[in-house]
């Protein structure tokens, strides 16, 4: 059954996409004064944004596509990020093995020495050479392997981004409406008049708009062709990113980078206390975008690239876990889908009356700058969107975590809750900063927070998540909003599902 939105009054924007952009530009125009309503057809950050490497980063190896501007960027970015967010992007520092197969030493040393000055603003250590042979970090590593370099980048929950950003935006006044398809839409008397479905109930509605944003990501061309009838010379690129998750390999908090004989690089990363993280792959997709897995033959490679470098053997019979996702990239008509820019592509159409921008590329890092360069572009044609950028300098929710960095701030969660167990007070100062307290609230004993059986999850926390971050499974609240899927085992599981069902109705 369709019905018309009660209000007459159109928004000023309509967001089609809930990953790191949408949600990004939802928050920055929200916060501008601008009427926005961003809807996501499945859960926030259900595809792209949940499944990168995890990293909030230059991308060193960008430099080697002489990617100058975006890396520049993306390191200022990168700076911002750790201080909006300290509970959910902290620093992490990355150990480069050389190996005289793929990249001269005089070549790392120098793309490195760029990558420490190519940002006025950076504030981490820069790299340096190291003797593995004297290295805690070469510990790990074969004994071939003697020399190599250690630099500076940042590690985010990705997920985790995008719901902050999408809190920040409804704090604000944005409608975020998940689970929630457009339809079809046109322009109709200046203005966008769209058709939207709750995929929950079936029901529709009709809503308009001033101007319409296409951040769909995988889905930003067939947006276009099929659902607004638009035509558009600019196209996208799909390359698949698996990653497979490893009990632990190596010990200490240092990630490594290896060099393959293919060129491309792999990422080791400690993930979760107990596991490593290994990725990513770089595969051409020309299937229609949607749920993808990773592939028998990429978890060989991504088990044959680490095992050329450490001393433990990782097997595919050890994968806990893996994940894959679909990267927008635009359409550069690189032969090569490891050399397909990372930067972004804005696109303005203003033809026949409500203007329609879409987004073709970027990155995680950059998100919140592209939400400014996409406001910017939109400004002349919409004056709602006209005020001073902002979010350079604001935390995210949860980023107030005061004086003394994340270490104080968890010493200051376990003396107001002493009976925390020492790996739930991590968690949740980790997860939500300084919005822990809320889920706490008038809890004087685990007993009061509810946990459900098998792990530290409680009903108290699952209640916030439905209450305040859009979480309807048990996959969103295990997989998304935290990694909780890990930990915990089949029946506990069915447990967490079970509590949403009843709670939900």
């Amino acid at each position: 059954m369709s019905q018309t939105e009660s209000s007459n009054v159109p928004y000023d924007l309509l967001i089609v996409g809930g990953g790191v952009n949408g949600a990004g530009i939802a928050r920055d125009a929200t916060g501008r004064g601008a009427s926005v309503l961003l809807v996501e057809q499945d859960d926030l950050a259900s595809y792209t944004s949940s499944a990168s490497t995890k990293l909030i980063h230059g991308g060193l190896r960008y430099l080697e596509y002489y990617e100058f501007r975006l890396v520049r960027e993306a390191l200022m970015e990168r700076e911002r990020l750790l201080k909006m967010a300290p509970h959910i992007i902290w620093p992490m520092r990355f150990v480069l093995p050389h190996s005289k197969l793929v990249r001269p030493a005089w070549m790392l040393r120098a793309g490195l020495f760029l990558y420490d000055h190519l940002a006025s603003n950076m504030t981490l250590p820069k790299s340096r050479g190291i003797d593995f042979r004297t290295h805690s970090s070469g510990r790990a590593l074969k004994p071939e392997y003697t020399k190599g370099f250690v630099y500076s980048d940042g590690w985010v929950q990705d997920s985790r981004l995008v719901v902050l950003n999408a809190i920040d935006a409804a704090q604000r006044g944005a409608d975020i409406r998940t689970r929630t398809r457009l339809v079809a839409a046109s322009r109709v008397n200046g203005l966008w008049e769209a058709t939207l479905e709750d995929r929950t109930t079936g029901a529709t509605s009709t809503v308009r708009a001033r101007a319409l944003v296409n951040a769909a990501g995988p889905w930003v061309a067939r947006l276009l062709a099929d659902t607004l009838k638009v035509p558009n010379s600019k196209s996208v690129r799909l390359v698949k990113g698996s990653h497979i998750v490893v009990p632990r390999v190596f010990e200490g908090p240092q990630a490594y980078i290896f060099q393959n004989p293919d060129k491309r690089i792999v990422f080791a990363i400690p993930y979760e206390q107990d596991f490593t993280l290994i990725g990513t792959t770089d595969i051409p997709w020309e299937q229609e975008p949607g749920k993808v897995a990773i592939a028998a033959d990429e978890i060989s490679y991504l088990c044959e690239s680490v095992n050329r470098y450490f001393r433990a053997t990782v097997k595919e019979s050890d994968v806990v876990w893996s994940y894959a996702g679909l990267r927008p990239l635009y359409d550069d008509a690189s032969a090569n889908a490891s050399a397909v820019t990372r930067d972004y592509v804005l696109d303005l159409d203003t033809q026949n009356g409500a203007p329609l921008l879409s987004i073709f590329g970027g990155k995680i890092t950059t998100y919140r700058k592209l939400a400014e360069h996409a406001l910017e572009k939109l400004a002349p044609v919409l004056p709602a969107v006209a005020g001073q950028s902002w979010t350079a300098n604001e935390v995210l929710p949860g980023g107030d975590i005061g004086e003394g960095g994340f270490t104080a701030a968890l010493d200051r969660l376990r003396r107001a809750a002493p009976w925390l167990p020492e790996g739930l007070a991590w968690r949740l100062m980790r997860n939500y900063g300084s919005r822990a307290y809320e889920i706490i609230g008038e809890a004087t004993s685990l007993a009061e927070m509810g946990l459900l059986p098998g792990g530290d999850l409680g009903t108290r926390e699952i209640d916030y998540l439905i209450t305040h971050e859009w979480a309807r499974t048990a996959e969103d609240v295990l997989w998304r909003r935290s990694k909780l899927g890990l930990h915990i085992n089949d029946a506990a599981k069915a447990g967490v599902e079970t509590y949403m069902r009843q709670k939900l109705g």
